[in-house]
């Protein structure tokens, strides 16, 4: 492990890091705002079913992504155990896309079907490409405020693809499809996977693998998993962001149907979108800048308290006041937007704490098994959405009654304020303050350091042998 004047980026590198997420967000983003709508608008499917479908196929999830962490800690290639799956990755993924949002001519039981594997196929490929993207980061810098600053320009490319994505897809899906919204969506993704695919291919040459697991280490799988639970911050982080994703899901994918059936202004979803996504943008940017002044912990409670109280101010808009609208949710957005940044950088940590209190060091599998919990949380999220919609009476492209319309308020409005609540009290539980991450950071120097001596110590001890070895042999010979 290098000092910490040895590891602070360049630019280049920080800007290359963040084309990964940009390009994560051609697909997540529309997942997040597109897909729920998609299934019931365009597809076919009722919103119980893409409910229940999202969350049986994200349960997947829960062996998919701790084995690809596992795969790829176990990696070990001269492009280094992350970088290479970033172009492993990306046919699968393009592929998957297009797939996902293809609506095949077959019976509706066959389509179901057709959702499932392909939205499950969907999913695998995007953990193939995205938790070694994301384990990048715990092995680029050890420093924890470059660390934050890496993961915010991350987060700035992340909201500001996102905002392009929220933007151009209804337009593109309109002037691809002609008229025809299912193929109008087969060919926006066919873009998207081309336009993702050159992005991760900018990240894999401009990032460099800095950081090692200690010398030597073999350690089983089920080991790496004991390890997790024993990981009392990476504990509480897991379950924080499974609770801020089913605020930011719940929010995320019910604002189309908000804007379409409640406030009746079905041609302002994209820009409304996209207003939110520069909002986090511009929060993310932010977040090295609010670091200096507070602790992460501290700043995470502050933000998701200012969450939870706005969330509760958007329930009281009345449908005509679009101004409101936009004012709130962009308020909502410039304070959900440091969160990503924080979370991920203080994963990051959670790795270091790891190696330093077990000697061993698992960072894919870290950030493996936080992509669940976002996943998880998302999938929690659309099943709470499709089920909540069909209870109370929710029919597509139909003028909808006053309780789906009263439950589409309620699931963007109350209903993930309460997330948000919830999650502030959790973050206290997280131990993981400056001071302590300092005594961790210290260590481990001071561990790889003792290392190097030692090593070069018996390369010393190697070569004297060699040395009398040969003089010995020299002496018999003559």
């Amino acid at each position: 492990m290098k000092n910490n004047t040895e590891q602070i980026l360049r630019l280049k590198e920080k800007v290359g890091y963040a084309c990964g997420d940009v390009a994560s967000n051609f697909y997540w983003r529309v997942f997040d705002v597109f897909l729920f709508i998609f299934y019931t608008d365009v597809f076919g499917l009722s919103a119980a079913a893409v409910g229940t479908m999202m969350l049986v196929t994200r349960l997947i999830d829960a062996f998919s992504d701790p084995l690809m962490g596992a795969l790829a800690d176990r990696t070990k290639t001269k492009m280094g155990k992350f970088r290479p799956y970033l172009l492993w990755g990306i046919l699968p993924i393009a592929a998957a896309g297009v797939l996902t949002f293809t609506v095949p001519d077959v019976s509706d039981s066959n389509k179901l079907l057709w959702a499932y594997g392909t939205y499950i196929f969907m999913m695998l490929a995007y953990t193939f490409i995205n938790v070694p993207y994301g384990a990048l980061l715990g092995v680029v810098t050890s420093d924890t405020q470059q660390r934050t600053t890496l993961t915010s320009f991350r987060f700035i490319g992340a909201f500001s693809g996102g905002s392009l994505v929220a933007y151009l897809t209804p337009e593109l899906v309109n002037y691809l499809g002609q008229g025809n919204e299912a193929l109008g969506w087969q060919y926006t993704m066919a873009v998207y996977g081309v336009i993702a695919g050159g992005l991760f291919v900018l990240t894999f040459l401009s990032t460099k693998e800095r950081i090692s697991p200690p010398a030597h280490q073999k350690t089983p799988i089920l080991q790496d998993i004991k390890d997790l639970t024993q990981n009392k911050p990476w504990v509480v982080l897991f379950v924080l962001a499974l609770i801020i994703m089913m605020t930011i899901s719940l929010r995320g994918s019910t604002g189309s149907f908000y804007f379409k059936y409640y406030a009746e202004r079905p041609d302002l979803i994209g820009t409304f979108a996209m207003a939110y996504m520069i909002a986090l943008a511009i929060g993310a940017a932010s977040t090295p800048l609010l670091t200096r002044f507070f602790d992460k912990r501290n700043l995470l409670m502050i933000l998701m308290s200012i969450v939870a109280v706005l969330s509760v101010l958007f329930y009281f808009v009345p449908g005509d006041n679009i101004t409101l609208m936009f004012i709130l949710q962009i308020m909502i957005g410039l304070a959900l937007g440091p969160k990503s940044p924080l979370v991920f950088s203080m994963y990051a940590d959670t790795a270091d704490y790891s190696e330093w209190r077990n000697g061993r060091r698992a960072t894919a599998m870290i950030f493996s098994a936080a992509a669940f919990a976002q996943k998880l949380g998302g999938a929690l999220a659309g099943a709470m959405i499709g089920w909540l919609l069909a209870s109370l009476g929710y029919v597509a492209n139909q003028a909808q009654t006053g309780a789906s319309e009263h439950g589409i308020v309620l699931l963007m409005t109350l209903i993930p304020a309460v997330f948000a609540a919830v999650a502030v009290p959790l973050i206290w539980f997280y131990s993981l303050n400056d001071e302590k991450l300092k005594i961790v950071q210290d260590d481990l120097e001071k561990r790889k350091a003792n290392d190097i001596e030692q090593a070069s110590a018996s390369t010393s001890t190697v070569n004297q042998g060699n040395v009398q070895g040969s003089e010995q042999a020299g002496t018999v010979n003559v």
